[in-house]
């Protein structure tokens, strides 16, 4: 896993490419949670998920960018838009949804990042893995997911699936518990 690493300075094509995707990714997260109009939260949600399919893509794990342009781009943010649509949720600009602390979150969280940021370098710094075509393939990664994390599968697939039977609960009127 772990080889001689090369030299940081230049950086080579993939990896020029991989920083701009991350610029990318980051800075449409940081609209998607800024801004106030719902409806163009979900499209800069739509420019970071774009986004991170195309890390995956540099990183050579096609199978994965696929799955994440059609599962989160095509299903999960269509899914948000039909929502907001069909419940007739207010579009515009939101001011009763401010909580006033602002400054608070973003202690917070520039807190947490610094605190990621310095455990991820300090955990990988004289790790380095050559990128190699064809480790992101389908049989590759089917063969990892049901051979060695088949047990940490199942359990999500029961957590999603009861996280989908609360909210079906939980969006149904006609339903009344105990009074």
């Amino acid at each position: 896993m772990t080889s001689q690493a090369p030299g940081l300075w230049p950086p080579s094509g993939p990896e020029v490419v991989f920083l701009l995707l991350g610029a990318v990714a980051v800075g449409s997260a940081l609209l998607v949670v800024t801004t106030r109009q719902l409806v163009h939260a979900a499209l800069w949600l739509v420019v970071c998920f774009g986004a991170l399919a195309g890390g995956y893509l540099v990183l050579t794990a096609e199978f994965v960018a696929w799955v994440q342009v059609l599962i989160y781009v095509g299903a999960v943010v269509v899914l948000l838009l039909f929502g907001i649509m069909l419940t007739r949720a207010p579009i515009g600009p939101s001011a009763g949804l401010d909580s006033g602390n602002r400054w608070a979150a973003a202690l917070v969280a520039v807190a947490t990042a610094a605190v990621l940021v310095t455990v991820v370098v300090t955990g990988f710094r004289t790790a380095y893995a050559p990128l190699r075509p064809g480790q992101g393939s389908a049989a590759s990664l089917g063969a990892s997911v049901f051979r060695t994390w088949v047990l940490p599968f199942e359990a999500l697939s029961v957590l999603l699936l009861a996280a989908l039977i609360g909210a079906i609960v939980l969006s149904r009127t006609d339903i009344r518990g105990r009074e």
